[in-house]
């Protein structure tokens, strides 16, 4: 009979106990994901929609230009905020388009999911997920004390996704966070608007302004196709906003200028009395002092511009709000990756500017006074 020693007993019950451990360990910390839909969304103002991360209304297919339609599947603006004690937070994502990247713009802007925590002092950065295929996970942050932190996660700027989910722990808790009561500020515009060419989602002067003055934001940026057009609007003025900001003259020529600023200015103040518009103007390009052309451009359009602001005020249109643009961007040249479109010190120099005028926006709204600037 062979007898087994009391040593290796003992070896075989540690290992097995070891590997209970570790098997209960990893069953502890299995990852569950959860729908992005079913957690509070910003920056989706239409209910009605052809797809659930689409920017405008199924209604407008066919009524917006096929440019503008198409460029509404991108996700830009959108964000994901929820509630967790989950000590780990991941991310997984499939994108609508295999372009990751464009020649002007990282694949994190273009594609990537981007974290921020609300802490005692506002919103915090965390980490941005990294796309490298259609499909993509990230584990965003670990570590976290187990107890409950509101997070936001921006959606990516120039591609669409298919399908959003939060991945938690498994053992902790998620939630919607609550809903806020504050009127989304609604931008519509250019490329810029749109996100070019923002390192990461956050770094937009939308997101950053969102963040700064803790309001829901609706980002209707179109790179190449805001232009001010009626169509567009038809679907804008659907939208029960704080302030309408116009930022589209980067797509626009002086003679376009001239004729689309007032009509479009009209057509949101007959649906919205009362409601503030800030009407931008377009940023000076970075490399203007050796370029005729786009300092002749930049003219033109701004002297339009201000021409159309002034009538609408002398025909009684009130709680407009006029941003220059020669000093959106600095004066430095370093605002941008090509002249044209920001870099991340670039939107932080137009949320400098644009912060201003939106707090007056918002205070003459909340106050009842015809202000305009």
């Amino acid at each position: 009979m062979t007898t087994t020693h009391p040593t290796i007993i003992r070896r075989s019950l540690a290992c097995f106990m070891l590997l209970t451990l570790a098997i209960t360990a990893a069953a502890a910390a299995e990852t569950v994901w959860t729908d992005a839909d079913t957690l509070t969304v910003e920056g989706r103002a239409f209910p009605e929609r052809a797809a659930t991360w689409d920017r405008l209304p199924a209604a407008a297919e066919g009524v917006v230009r096929k440019p503008v339609w198409d460029l509404s599947r991108d996700s830009a603006g959108i964000a994901v905020r929820f509630v967790t004690d989950s000590t780990a937070v991941a991310a997984r994502w499939k994108l609508r388009k295999s372009r990751l990247e464009m020649p002007h713009m990282p694949a994190t802007g273009v594609s990537g999911v981007d974290l921020y925590m609300r802490t005692d002092d506002g919103w915090r950065w965390v980490n941005c997920g990294q796309p490298t295929a259609i499909e993509n996970t990230a584990t965003l942050v670990r570590g976290l004390p187990a107890e409950p932190h509101e997070f936001m996660l921006y959606l990516p700027l120039y591609n669409g996704v298919e399908s959003v989910e939060i991945g938690t722990l498994s053992g902790s808790s998620i939630e919607p966070a609550p809903e806020r009561t504050e009127k989304p500020i609604v931008f519509y515009g250019t490329s810029i608007t749109h996100g070019a060419s923002a390192s990461r989602p956050g770094m937009c002067h939308p997101a950053i302004l969102g963040r700064r003055l803790d309001r829901p934001i609706v980002n209707l940026g179109f790179s190449g196709n805001g232009r001010l057009e009626t169509e567009v609007a038809r679907f804008l003025v659907e939208i029960d906003a704080a302030v309408f900001v116009l930022d589209c003259l980067p797509n626009l020529k002086p003679q376009q200028v001239a004729e689309r600023t007032e009509p479009l200015v009209r057509q949101i103040r007959e649906a919205h009395p009362a409601v503030p518009i800030v009407l931008v103007e377009d940023r000076a390009y970075a490399n203007n002092p050796f370029d005729a052309g786009r300092r002749n451009r930049n003219a033109g359009n701004w002297k339009a511009f201000r021409a159309a602001y002034d009538r609408l005020v002398a025909d009684g249109v009130r709680r407009l709000f006029h941003l220059e643009g020669a000093d959106l961007l600095g004066d430095d040249g370093e605002g941008t990756v090509d002249g044209s479109h920001p870099n991340d010190l670039g939107f932080m120099r137009q949320a400098d500017a644009f912060e201003p005028v939106l707090r007056q926006a918002l205070a003459a709204a909340s106050e009842g006074r015809e202000e305009t600037r």
